[in-house]
């Protein structure tokens, strides 16, 4: 709830300075007044950075939303006051920051606050933008049970395809891990142990002994300044992608990579396609709902080009013909909308989309992984027979020798 400090006078002229807590500034009056007559000042105090440094990056998942929405659902049904169901939604869910949040929302609303205000002010940065709009839209339709239906269904999905990915992750993950391992304490340990061996021998060393050796050193000698180089690096490369133009190239740049480009392309259009479908079922107006829908989508191009259709909508052309102007969003997704909005259909024309761009996120995912393992295999493979060969080659040729 916002602070505001205030100075006030009682009408024997006496000034005092205060702090007071209330919905708005005419609600600070109003209990200003209770005790003093005169308001002589108001000025709402800006709200403090969070103690917790990582708060900001800090969001809540998708499948603790799910859950939230489901028992917002079921209890709205049941037919319980707004406040006694954020409450009792508070007290259920297993995530502390979601709970700490709802808690506050509870007493916002209990002192008059709209719920979608108060998510939007409370919850800005770590509520997605869809989940803050249809809730406005449900409170705006007078239909908050069927958008908070909608929204359970929506996050399940999301979440249904992040875990799909993070479980086909998994293993190359875990196979890269372990080889990285390998390799540090092969160049770390092992590699330098034979070459000590090799220099007290006296002999000519075959050309990949020799590649092996030089590698070796230099990560001993460079290694903490090639992980040096390497953190820097990232680190100007996300504060590059902070920036409005550096966030478009660096999408654009991931748009154009292979494979993962179309992944991406992919799962922006399911986002896209998700979130229009479920506010616009929730009653928001078509250009506030492409505004939601264009702010949701992760790839900062494609929102981007969803974005500045805003101005040919709202000079009376139709979305599909808008569209029609963009590089990156895939065709079907234009074309299929047009359709929908032609039909008066675009709710379950894009719902039916988002199902298919899903699918197709999870068929293309899979099939990179299924590329990704052999190669590493083969990649590991190769550095084992050069070591292999590195080490015993002198050794053939000390024998040969003798």
């Amino acid at each position: 709830m916002p602070t505001f400090k205030y100075e006030a006078a009682y009408l024997s002229g006496e000034k005092v300075k205060g702090v007071v807590e209330a919905v708005s500034q005419a609600d600070a009056v109003a209990q200003i007044r209770q005790s003093c007559e005169v308001v002589l000042s108001l000025k709402e105090i800006p709200k403090t950075a969070a103690k917790d440094p990582f708060a900001r990056f800090r969001r809540i998942s998708a499948k603790s939303l799910a859950l939230s929405c489901q028992q917002f659902a079921i209890i709205l049904k049941a037919g319980l006051p707004l406040v006694q169901t954020v409450d009792l939604v508070a007290g259920q869910t297993s995530d502390k920051g979601l709970a700490k949040l709802l808690r506050q929302v509870s007493e916002d609303v209990s002192n008059g606050w709209s719920l979608s205000y108060s998510f939007e002010q409370r919850g800005s940065r770590l509520l997605p933008v869809t989940f803050r709009e249809t809730v406005r839209a449900g409170e705006e339709s007078g239909d908050l049970l069927s958008s908070f239906e909608r929204m359970a269904r929506y996050f399940e999905r999301m979440n249904k395809t992040r875990e799909n990915v993070m479980s086909a992750l998994t293993y190359p993950a875990f196979v890269i891990v372990v080889a990285v391992i390998v390799v540090s304490i092969i160049m770390g340990y092992a590699v330098p142990t034979f070459t000590s061996m090799f220099s007290s021998m006296n002999i000519e060393l075959p050309w990949v002994t020799v590649v092996l050796i030089a590698v070796s050193e230099f990560f001993q000698k460079y290694s903490l300044i090639l992980l040096g180089a390497l953190a820097l690096v990232i680190f100007l490369v996300r504060l590059y992608g902070m920036t409005e133009k550096g966030g478009l190239a660096l999408a654009k740049a991931q748009l154009g990579l292979p494979i993962l480009g179309e992944i991406a392309r992919m799962s922006g259009a399911s986002q896209f396609a998700h979130t229009m479908s479920a506010i616009l079922t929730a009653g928001m107006p078509i250009l506030q709902a492409i505004e939601v829908a264009g702010r949701a989508m992760s790839n900062q191009y494609m929102a981007k080009e969803v974005l500045d259709t805003l101005p040919g909508v709202e000079g009376g052309r139709s979305l599909g013909e808008c569209m029609e102007h963009t590089r990156e969003l895939p065709r079907m997704l234009v074309q299929m909308t047009a359709v929908g909005e032609t039909t008066g259909s675009m709710e379950s024309t894009l719902q039916v989309l988002a199902e298919y761009y899903d699918n197709e996120v999870d068929v293309r995912t899979k099939r990179a992984l299924a590329l990704l393992e052999p190669t590493i295999i083969v990649v590991l493979a190769v550095f084992v027979v050069f070591i292999l060969m590195a080490v015993y080659l002198p050794m053939f040729s000390m024998y040969s020798a003798i």
